[in-house]
């Protein structure tokens, strides 16, 4: 049974910055791309970040360009986003996510595993 916890998230002032991290676990991660969604309050869930199966394809969300870098550790089964300057508006509960089928990339990657999220607060 696949397996995702987050961590990491909190109350931070704006122009903060916070790591998440995601562990995996329930089978190897190494083939699947894996990436990060945020639903705030009222809105519906929507992508922030992904990285590909191999590691060195990423993809950023409008929102985060240039202040938010994903990355995974394979030997770890470990995702993370680090997430800079951050504004009140990336207020919302981030979840991670892992791609069902192997060997795809974001935007063909079939996200089926969800962690139960981490709640981000940023104070203006």
């Amino acid at each position: 049974q696949v397996q995702l916890v987050e961590s990491g998230g909190g109350l931070v002032q704006a122009g903060g910055s916070l790591r998440l991290s995601c562990a995996a676990s329930g089978r190897t991660f190494s083939n699947y791309a894996m990436g990060w969604f945020r639903q705030a309050p009222g809105k519906e869930r929507e992508f922030v970040a992904a990285i590909g199966w191999r590691g060195e394809s990423t993809h950023y969300a409008d929102p985060g360009k240039g202040r938010v870098t994903i990355s995974r550790d394979k030997a770890k089964n470990t995702v993370y986003l680090q997430m800079n300057s951050l504004k009140p508006a990336d207020t919302a509960v981030y979840y991670c996510t892992a791609a069902s089928s192997p060997f795809r990339s974001y935007p063909r990657a079939d996200f089926g595993s969800w962690g139960q999220g981490t709640q981000v607060t940023v104070s203006s």
